[in-house]
């Protein structure tokens, strides 16, 4: 799978340790920065993340940032993408099976590696169930104001 990944300054360490582990996994990886530990704006980041997602770049996106509120908020911005801020994989299942999330966010201040990476399998693990959810789904790209 084409997944593309991005954080802030603060979740550095942890983007790391999931590009390895995915590209481990044998996933093409895309690593949009930042590349090192420079203080930098999450929403520059989010906002390239939901780009690169919106274009058909990457099938899915991984958000990340101190508390992954912020640049979920950022990634959000873009009509064609739906992040969800998950913290355990039940959350990340439910954002796929019903939202049809094709970016989560986790905030590295928050979840540890080892959890973050059970969040990512479920995400990437869990189909759109349709049905249903499919008029809600459209409703979310498409707001009535």
């Amino acid at each position: 799978m084409r997944i593309a990944i991005a954080s802030d300054h603060a979740a550095l360490g942890l983007k790391a340790d999931l590009v390895q582990w995915l590209g481990e996994l044998g996933h093409e990886v895309a690593d949009l920065g930042p590349h090192d530990a420079t203080s930098v704006d999450y929403p520059d980041y989010g906002y390239k993340l939901a780009s690169v997602v919106a274009a058909g770049e990457a099938e899915r996106g991984i958000a990340l940032c101190g508390s992954g509120i912020g640049i979920s908020i950022a990634v959000n911005r873009n009509p064609a993408v739906r992040c969800a801020l998950v913290g355990e994989p039940l959350s990340a299942r439910l954002c796929r099976e019903h939202n049809d999330a094709n970016v989560i966010a986790m905030g590295a201040r928050l979840t540890g590696t080892d959890m973050a990476k059970a969040c990512v399998e479920a995400f990437l693990d869990t189909p759109f169930a349709g049905d249903r959810h499919v008029r809600r789904v459209t409703k979310l790209s498409n707001p009535v104001l």
